[in-house]
């Protein structure tokens, strides 16, 4: 593990010390977690944009979902 600097306003490093003592882990720990959350967004958020563009770019036919409609509709009694 790398050894870093980060520098926090007063108020936040309250509120990280507070909830590293309620999930019992240290501080670095309690970051590394959060760090790893938000970038688990970001990816997700940057795939969801790719997706997004790629179907702006060529959007769906009715003909390619249609059949898969019929298929996937409940049965009638």
């Amino acid at each position: 593990m790398e050894t870093i600097q980060v520098v926090l306003d007063a108020k936040l490093l309250k509120a990280a010390d507070t909830a590293a003592k309620r999930q019992k882990v240290n501080r670095s720990e309690l970051i590394r977690q959060a760090l790893r959350e938000h970038l688990g967004r970001l990816r997700v958020k940057e795939m969801e944009e790719r997706d997004r563009r790629g179907y702006e770019a060529r959007p769906q036919r009715s003909d390619e979902y249609l059949p898969w409609e019929e298929v996937a509709a409940w049965p009638e009694d």
